[in-house]
């Protein structure tokens, strides 16, 4: 019996860019630079903790679907600390996720209606859009500057409209590492007032912020604060994007609808995984050396760079570093980024990937997070090419 015909509901999308540059990376030995992920291990002391817990009796079964309360505790008493706001109350604005990614489905499941419009500030990671558009609802992309992909207010002034239910913000940007001001926060804060649109705020790389600025968050805002939901990493703070665990602090009201959707998408997070981490999160050693260490990584691949003809855009924080390649080859960024992953041995993104209609703006993205020899490897490899 044949099978019955499928009307997609993401009929132009297909395996997303990440999986694509990191397969054709395994396939050729290409070092990759393109996925957002480390090539060294979580901190020994969060992996023993791992280890301990995973044979604790009790804590191979569901997790309260919230999270632990000793971890949403813990991320209360951190957010404080860090942040210098109000503790979140643990119990009614934190919830554990299945990482970030699911707590921005949760988010845009829960809030977005059908013919409601979010507002996606390009260029933005590849699953902003097509999430939005599985609730119905439609995607209105909003340039970022092309000198230094930071928000143009008046061009998202010109955006809002009625319809507006979510404004998407990424502070640290992926790809560009741009980061927003306590300023921009202000005149996005007015912006808003007189409306009813909320934020998702997007801070999976807060301690990833360099040249001796602060991470600039939504929490920090009082205005913003009572109709945002900010998001966070676990993966992206200690090295272990693998464990999947993120969560959202939002709200009551917020918080309420979040968990409506949480608890028949996910349910519940890895129990062990939970207790592993609220073992450490107390110890605010490692999320404070964050910024140092990714900097030091920074300016070492940049000076790795300097010689091999590709102008690298300024970091001010992230681990990627956008480089415009016009000096070295005239090919689109697609073709140019798998002629580097097959012909040099270095995988990277293109930055089309990270616009809805491909814009291709002579872009192409590598993931710094990597051992220093790593590194070293990567740019030898790109030294001594032969590209035009």
């Amino acid at each position: 019996m044949p099978t019955p015909a499928l009307a997609s509901k993401l009929p132009d999308v297909g395996t997303s860019i990440f999986s694509v540059m990191s397969q054709l990376a395994q396939e050729h030995e290409a070092i990759n630079l393109a996925q957002g992920f480390p090539d060294y291990d979580p901190p020994l002391v969060l992996r023993e903790a791992l280890a301990r817990h995973a044979t604790t009796p009790g804590h191979q079964q569901y997790a309260p679907m919230p999270g632990l309360p000793r971890l949403r505790e813990a991320i209360s008493h951190k957010t404080a600390l860090v942040y210098g706001v109000p503790a979140p109350n643990p119990n009614t604005e934190i919830t554990i996720t299945s990482g970030a990614t699911e707590a921005l489905y949760a988010v845009l499941a829960a809030v977005v209606h059908p013919g409601d419009e979010v507002l996606v500030l390009e260029p933005a990671y590849d699953l902003y859009g097509p999430a939005i558009r599985l609730q119905g609802g439609k995607p209105v992309y909003v340039p970022l500057r092309a000198t230094d992909f930071r928000p143009d207010w008046d061009l998202v002034a010109a955006a809002l409209s009625p319809r507006t239910r979510l404004i998407m913000l990424n502070t640290p940007h992926n790809p560009s590492g741009a980061v927003l001001t306590e300023q921009d926060w202000d005149t996005l804060a007015g912006l808003l007032a007189p409306t009813n649109t909320l934020v998702l705020s997007d801070e999976v790389y807060e301690h990833m912020v360099f040249d001796g600025q602060p991470h600039r968050s939504a929490l920090q805002h009082p205005q913003l604060a009572e109709r945002s939901f900010v998001l966070s990493s676990f993966g992206k703070t200690y090295h272990a994007t693998g464990w999947k665990v993120g969560y959202c602090i939002a709200p009551p009201a917020l918080t309420a609808e979040v968990r409506r959707v949480h608890q028949f998408l996910t349910f519940a997070v890895s129990t062990p995984t939970q207790h592993a981490l609220a073992d450490v999160l107390a110890e605010a050693a490692h999320f404070q050396a964050l910024p140092a260490f990714y900097q030091a990584k920074r300016d070492l691949f940049a000076e790795l760079l300097r010689e091999t003809g590709f102008d690298l855009l300024p970091v001010p924080g992230a681990y990627f570093q956008l480089a415009r390649y016009h000096r070295i080859s005239a090919l689109p960024d697609v073709e140019f980024a798998r002629r580097l992953t097959t012909e040099v041995g270095v995988a990277v993104v293109p930055v089309s990937a990270f616009y809805h209609d491909g814009q291709d703006a002579g872009l192409i993205r590598f993931c710094f997070a990597k051992e220093d020899e790593t590194l070293r490897q990567a740019a030898q490899r790109l030294r001594e090419a032969a590209l035009s």
